[in-house]
């Protein structure tokens, strides 16, 4: 779904360039074998893999065992150094 939304709005706002510049426009089946297109593509999938992977290292570099923040879910505040009215 996200491939398709990105493509919609790649290929329209291609079209409203082409025509401000008054090219032709693009039909879809065409533009989806442009190299601009895949350009932009794996340049906006490269950063959301990055995004997730550094979560998730972050995810788990943090929550390492003996880290104020990997004690056990009942576990008191107290155990953490964590203060006493965290949720208040």
């Amino acid at each position: 779904m996200s491939f398709s939304l990105h493509f919609y709005g790649s290929l329209k706002n291609h079209n409203e360039e082409q025509l401000e510049e008054g090219l032709p426009t693009v039909s879809w089946n065409k533009y989806i074998g442009d190299s601009g297109f895949w350009f932009e593509s794996f340049q906006n999938w490269q950063s959301e893999f990055l995004s997730v992977a550094s979560i998730v290292i972050l995810s788990i570099w943090l929550r390492q065992k003996g880290s104020p923040e990997s004690k056990p879910v009942d576990a008191p505040h107290s155990e953490t150094g964590e203060a006493d009215n965290a949720y208040s």
